[in-house]
Parts: structure tokens; sequence; C-alpha cells
């Protein structure tokens, strides 16, 4: 047995929750590995790269590109990551290989499939904008706060007419909630935590996401509900398309608001 498979080994346990495409389980080492891949970057990339790429005494708008460019590079880096991973385990790119092992299929129960079980995420999204809409009070650095940016002058000013900006703003906010942040925390991460913490898999997957907000972390009590609201029907469903849809709402209702900003 080489190196690679006896850590492999050490790495995987013995799952507790049936599911019709067997996965290998992380061992909590394992899990949060994967976690640190994800959150150290984007931290770095936040407070250490973007300022450096905007320079000493950059305007609002220059750190604001600055600094979505950062965060677009690490979520391209969290969908390279989840490819890696999940090849990895089978050595098999295929899209049916992919769909089974990061569970990206139609929610279903032992009777039914589809259908009227897509309902849900109204409901779940429903929640979700009301946590969004909650006041926690917390905003952080107006200068790492691309809300903030975008409600000011200098924001509106920037995004005038910018569709060049609008597409990259597009473009981070699909990685976000579509090839990022979900496929990572949804796709590869709860199915395989089952093994290493159980029926509470899906609490702790929750609470990870929160505090993967390095980059950001005013937002981490928004992102620990958030991580609830999206794991929750995902684990109950076994379906990652259910968190990606339901967080996909707020990348909905954001384009929708910077593109009335774009218009002017």
């Amino acid at each position: 047995m080489n190196a690679m498979s006896e850590q492999q080994h050490r790495d995987i346990a013995v799952p507790r929750d049936a599911d019709p495409v067997q996965l290998p389980q992380y061992t909590r080492r394992m899990v949060l590995a994967v976690w640190a891949a994800a959150a150290v970057p984007m931290g770095v990339l936040a407070w250490l790269v973007a300022p450096a790429l905007a320079g000493h005494g950059a305007s609002e708008k220059r750190f604001a590109v600055s600094l979505l460019v950062a965060l677009t590079l690490g979520l391209l880096w969290q969908a390279v990551l989840v490819l890696f991973l999940v090849i990895r385990e089978r050595r098999d790119p295929s899209w049916t290989s992919l769909r089974d092992r990061l569970w990206l299929r139609s929610p279903h129960t032992a009777t039914r499939r589809g259908g009227r079980l897509w309902w849900w995420v109204v409901a779940y999204a429903s929640a979700l904008a009301a946590v969004d809409l909650a006041p926690f009070g917390l905003t952080g650095p107006a200068n790492h706060n691309l809300g903030v940016f975008l409600g000011s002058e200098a924001g509106r000013q920037t995004f005038h007419h910018a569709w060049g900006l609008y597409a990259l703003v597009a473009v981070e906010l699909v990685l976000n909630t579509v090839l990022g942040e979900e496929l990572l925390f949804r796709g590869l991460l709860l199915p395989r935590m089952n093994g290493a913490f159980g029926r509470a898999d899906w609490v702790v997957n929750g609470l990870l996401f929160g505090i993967y907000h390095l980059h950001e972390p005013w937002v981490i009590p928004n992102a620990v509900a958030t991580g609830f609201l999206c794991a929750g029907p995902t684990k109950r469903f076994r379906s990652a398309l259910m968190g990606i849809a339901i967080h996909s709402v707020e990348t909905v209702f954001f384009l929708v608001v910077l593109l009335t900003v774009v218009l002017g």
C-alpha cells in the first residue's frame, strides 16, 4: 500500500446512513482539512492579496474591483478543489459519476422524486430571505463590504453602465452559489460527513459554512443560519441541487438590484 492509499485509508470512515450511491466518508480531520483549504485562501485573498492588488492609497473603486477579483479567484479555486477530490475518489471524470458523487440530482424521498418536492425550495428560500432582512447589526469595514460600497455614491458611479463589472459580479455570484461554496459544502462535504458526525452532520456543515467566512467575518451569524437552511434540505432530500437553488435566490435578487444600478 503506497503513501497516498494509506492516507486515504486513514481519512475514510464507515458511513452510518444508507444512500443509493455509496460514498467514502471523511474523518473529522479530513473535513477540517477541506474546510481550511477553502476558508484560509479566501481570508488571505480578502485581507492581504486584495489590498496589495489595489495598492497604497487606492480609490474606493479600485479597491472594490481588486477585492471582487480576488474573491472570484478564491471561489474558482474551490470549484477546482471539489473536482480534484471527487475525481481522485474513482478516477472517473464522467458527468454521471460527478452527478452521483456530488448529489447533483433531483430531491427524493422513499416514495417520491422531484415534482412537488421542489416546492420546499420556496419555503426555505422564504426563510433565507427573512434571515437576510434581519438586522444583525454588523457591517464590517466599509472598504471590505461590497454591499456597503454598492450603496454609496462611489459604488453607483462605478457600476453605472459598467457591463463588464456587472459580468464579473455575475461570475463571482455563480461561483459563490453554484460552483464554489455550495458545491463544496453541500455537494462534496455534506454527503461525506455522516461517518464522522452522524445525524448531526448537517448541523456541523452549517456551522462550518458560517465560520468559513473569514473573508467577511461580520456575516458569520447570517452565514450560519444560511448554512442550516441549505444543509438541512440537502441532507433530507439527498440533493445538493436543493441547497444550490435556495442559496441562488440571493444571487438572483442581488443581480436584479445591481442591474438597476448599471442601467442608472
